[in-house]
Parts: structure tokens; sequence; C-alpha cells
């Protein structure tokens, strides 16, 4: 059985703005807005608001089979 991933680092909270996200990811918020659009980032709608589910994107990196 394989142990599981140290999930210590991940934020606990479960939606996060494009802006965070791109902040804390390092990556250019025009970037990440052609990711959402592509569908790469799930998100969810709250009203006017879109926002990147973490808990989704979580599952699927740890579903997703991992090769070198």
């Amino acid at each position: 059985m394989e142990p599981l991933p140290d999930l210590s680092q991940l934020p606990n909270v479960p939606v996060m703005t494009r802006e965070r996200f791109a902040d804390l990811s390092g990556v250019d918020i025009g970037v990440l807005n052609g990711w959402i659009t592509k569908g790469y980032l799930p998100v969810m709608e709250f009203g006017r608001y879109r926002l990147i589910n973490l808990a989704l994107l979580t599952k699927m990196v740890l579903d997703k089979e991992f090769s070198l």
C-alpha cells in the first residue's frame, strides 16, 4: 500500500479567488484565466464570483496517475 501524501501544506479552504491562487502558485493571472477557460481548473460560481474549487482540484491531482 502506498503511503499517504503530506497534505499539511494544502490550504484548508475549499475555494479560492483567481488572484490569490495566481499569487500562491506563481502563475500570471492571464495564464490562469486561460487554464480556466480551457477547463484545466475546476471553478465554482457564487453569484457573480468564479472561485477555483481547491477541493476538487486536490482530488483530481491525487487521483491522477503520476509518471516521470
